[in-house]
Formats: structure tokens, sequence, C-alpha cells
């Protein structure tokens, strides 16, 4: 009896596995970005091999620091783009795509998969049933170079999330109330399988995020197992049928598992500077707020857009408001159903498929004494800017209220 885990690596290894063993497995999918691949071009020129084994399994996105805000970042993207096209890779979006993650749960990330991305939060595919790791930059240029990578065979735990979420709650607020039950450093080492009890009270955008965030909970990875909004999803976005996919068996052993009554959920909010330092929203409705950042690869997504939207609709931000959804397709949908048009009335500053504010890059970044409500996935100091600013991570509605109130806020105070 095996884990959805145990199932994918025995099969990208060619071995019966089992938590603990070290093992050489094939990788499906490997991804870079800007500023990851450009160090990941750099191990391979010291190697000398400039050479890609499956140029058919690599995807390469520009996100982090798009359009380059200076001269150093247009340096860095000039020289992957040169090396995609000396490459002839097919899988190459330059700026305009989108953030690499949502690219790849987009367009090309299948249940069963093993997926390395050179980029933590590699974790977000997991969402889709894939087995995804981020790594460094000479692990990932070994297996753009060979096709392979080891690693360790996690400890699976099971999460069954059970029940529905109540209104405005989301895959952000499951996440942060994973971190405040059980800390950023518990799920070290394992590997998390979670299950959903009423599939369709829990839509991909929410798992996305909860996927996302696996890796704040140091997670190996964290694998939703595949259901039909898993099916559906895939489908609908790329036009194919799905075939059968794997689950693990009736009786398979975790090493522990927790059951999360998703209506039991509250507005809650991670504190400076950690992502674990989670509160409610009362506790600290009267902090006041300079800049509110509704994007990133952790809530980037249609239905974020869609929540901030119709908490602002009719109102106008308090604060500065950015938003960015996570992708190209992401922001024309929005376009063509309003969400773009009621927030820019509303106040907002809206650009699409960048990372920007999150890392602290640029279109946002915080000042000193600043306080930032996010919807990203870090509240690290100086993660947004200046070292001397305040991250507090919260959910889309959160977001969108504490832009309109001008403090945190939850979404009935303003509506």
């Amino acid at each position: 009896m095996k884990t959805l885990t145990e199932k994918i690596l025995s099969r990208a290894s060619g071995t019966d596995v089992s938590p603990g063993d070290v093992i050489e497995v094939e990788v499906d999918l490997v991804a870079f970005h800007d500023l990851t691949g450009y160090h990941v071009i750099e191990v391979m020129d010291k190697v000398g091999a400039r050479k890609v084994s499956k140029p058919e399994n690599l995807v390469v996105a520009f996100d982090h620091l798009v359009p380059p805000p200076d001269v150093k970042s247009a340096e860095i993207q000039q020289a992957v783009r040169s090396f995609a096209r000396e490459l002839k890779l097919p899988n190459f979006h330059d700026v305009g795509y989108g953030i690499l993650h949502q690219v790849l749960v987009e367009r090309y990330v299948m249940p069963g998969q093993v997926v390395v991305v050179a980029d933590s939060h590699a974790s977000t595919s997991g969402a889709l049933g894939a087995f995804a790791q981020g790594m460094g930059a000479s692990d990932v240029a070994a297996i753009v170079m060979t096709g392979r990578t080891w690693l360790t065979v996690p400890q699976p735990f099971k999460l069954v999330l059970d029940g529905e979420p109540r209104q405005w709650i989301t895959g952000k607020e499951v996440s942060l109330e994973l971190l405040r039950v059980f800390k950023a450093d518990y799920f070290v080492g394992t590997s998390i399988e979670v299950f959903v009890n009423e599939p369709s009270k829990f839509p991909m955008d929410y798992r996305l995020t909860v996927a996302n965030m696996g890796i704040e909970m140091n997670a190996d990875s964290l694998i939703f197992i595949p259901d039909e909004v898993t099916r559906s999803y895939i489908e609908s976005m790329r036009n194919v049928k799905l075939s059968k996919v794997e689950k693990p068996d009736p009786g398979a052993k975790y090493v522990d598992e927790y059951t999360l009554q998703l209506n039991n959920v509250d507005f809650l909010v991670a504190a400076p500077s950690s992502v674990d330092n989670v509160k409610s929203v009362r506790e600290l409705s009267n902090v006041e707020v300079d800049m509110v950042f509704i994007g990133s690869c952790t809530n980037g997504r249609l239905s974020d857009l869609e929540i901030a939207a119709k908490i602002m609709r009719g109102k106008k931000v308090k604060t500065r408001c950015i938003v960015i959804p996570a992708s190209w397709s992401v922001f024309k949908k929005a376009l063509e159903l309003g969400y773009i048009q009621t927030l820019v009335e509303a106040g907002c500053v809206v650009t699409y498929g960048t990372c920007g504010p999150c890392i602290g890059g640029h279109f946002g970044v915080a000042g000193p004494n600043e306080v930032v409500v996010s919807t990203s996935n870090r509240n690290f100091v100086g993660r947004m800017g200046s070292p001397q600013s305040k991250v507090y991570l919260s959910g889309p509605a959160v977001a969108a209220a504490t832009a309109i109130a001008g403090r945190i806020a939850e979404p009935g105070e303003v509506l």
C-alpha cells in the first residue's frame, strides 16, 4: 500500500521506494525564471556544457523583474533570452506571459509528474497532483543537462480538508491556519498529501495558494490528491482529455494526519516578520496601512481579483493599492469580466505578470517605516523593500478591505 508521493517517486526512479530512501529520479518538468536562470546558465558555462537533455521538458519564463526596472535586470534577461534562442527552447516565455509558477500550472504540469523549479515556490504545482520541489542553480543545471536528480523520499503526512469555507475565506486563510497550528518548521522532511472531502467546495485557485504556501511550512512537497476539480481545471485550460490519474492506495500509511474543518477558519493575518506569526484580523484592527499589494504567485489569480473587485466596487482606496494578476490569461479574463475597470476606478494601479513588489524588486517597493498588507507569501525583514518596513500577509478579501479602510480590516467592515 503506497501513498501518492511514494507512487510518483517509485515510477520516476524505477524502484520500490520507502520514506527515507535516497533515490535518483527522472524529472518530468524543469523550469527557471530570469533571475535564477541567469545562475543556472552560469553553472552550465562553468562546466562547459550548454546542452539541454530534453528541451521539451524545460520551461523558462521571465517574471521577477519584468519589464526590467534597471540596466542590470535588462542585461540578465538579455543573457537568458540569448540562451533560449541559441538552444531553440520550445517553451520560452518572454516578458508579458506571466509568473513562472502560474505559467506552469496553466500550460504544462500534469498529475503524477516530478517537477523541479529553480525557485522555492515550485510547490505551487502540487495543487495539480505533482511532486514539485524547488532546488538551487547547480542542481537545476544538472537536471537541465541530464534530465535526472537525486532526492530523499519524504515522510508522508495526511491532511484532510472537510466542509466548506465561509464567504470571503480562501486558500490563503487555510494556509495561515495551518501555519498557526503547526508553525513553520513542523513539516520539515515531510510530503503533505491533501484530501478534499467535498472537492467542489475548494476550487483550484484555493488549492494553488495552499500548495504555494507549502514551502512556507517547510514541507518537502504539498500534493493535492487529484479529483474532479483537478480534471476540470486541466481539461478546460488546455483543451485536452485527462486519462486516469494516480491516487494513494486505500490503507496507505502516513506518519500522522490532521483534519481541518474549513467552516471554522477565520480571517487571519501573518504579522511581521514571520509567516507563522498568525493573528486574527480583530487583533490587528488598529494597524494603519500605507500600501496594499494584491497579486504574486500566491494570490494573483482570477478569484482573488473577483473578490477584490466585489469589495471595492463603488468605493475608493485610502492606501496605495497595487494589483498584479499572475499571468496574461488571468489579466485578460479579469479585463473581460470588468474586474480591472472596477479596481482602477477604486484607485488601484494594475499591471500583470510580474513578481514586482513581492520581492521588493519594483512596481511598489516599501519605504522605511511603511506598513504593507500583501497577499504574497513572505513577510521577512526587508522582503518588500526597506528593512524598516513592516509586512502583513493576508488573503485578498482582507487586503481589499484594508485598502478601503486604510487599516487592517475584515470585508464586513467596509461592505
